[in-house]
């Protein structure tokens, strides 16, 4: 199913030039990766403790923007310039967790909204990951198959966040929303788990 992460190249293409000057100034693959872990961490921590200050929802998407630039930034500066490692994979992986549910565990905190819900999209947002990277496990390609995939999930949040930014009160249609997020998940392992078998049957 069409997903935004199949953008993902010409986004890419975009960044050429910012990957180009980082390499040439040293930094690397893994710098890249653990610094989008952090700032991740670091925004979810700001956004718990201060869910009720509108510019900091307001800034959210531009955020999510910046780390799902710095996560094709990590990717092309290990393809292109050699920096390809299995401590990079592991990094980029694990980092990707962390951050999602650094990120959106923070809006468990607002008024209105069912925290067992945003728990529950984070658990199927790891599980969407798990078995996109278990197709390498079985000798199939990782996937990354939607409808909710990455880049997906970064979208809804990203504009939950902007509408919260622009007073929207975090209640029914927010629930509603998260609920959607989650049933839209069960069907991304679906889709990912039956490309799996189907390339490994192949």
């Amino acid at each position: 199913m069409p997903s935004i992460y199949q953008l993902k190249p010409l986004f890419q293409q975009s960044l050429s030039g910012i990957v180009r000057r980082l390499a040439a100034i040293g930094v690397t693959a893994n710098q890249v990766t653990l610094s989008a872990a952090a700032l991740s961490v670091a925004m979810g921590a700001v956004l718990a403790w201060s869910p009720q200050n509108s510019a900091l929802w307001l800034s959210f998407p531009v955020f999510l923007f910046v780390r799902m630039a710095l996560n094709a930034i990590d990717g092309m500066l290990a393809r292109q310039y050699g920096q390809q490692s299995a401590l990079g994979g592991l990094l980029n992986e694990a980092g990707d967790l962390v951050s999602d549910a650094a990120l959106y565990l923070a809006f468990a905190v607002l008024p209105g909204l069912h925290a067992w819900l945003v728990v529950a999209v984070v658990l199927l947002a790891w599980l969407t990951e798990f078995v996109g990277v278990c197709g390498v496990m079985v000798g199939a390609s990782r996937r990354y198959d939607g409808p909710m995939g990455k880049s997906d999930r970064a979208f809804v949040f990203g504009a939950c966040g902007l509408a919260i930014g622009l007073g929207w009160s975090a209640g029914v249609w927010l629930n509603v929303v998260l609920t959607v997020v989650a049933l839209l998940s069960l069907i991304t392992v679906s889709n990912r788990a039956r490309a799996i078998l189907g390339e490994v049957q192949a």
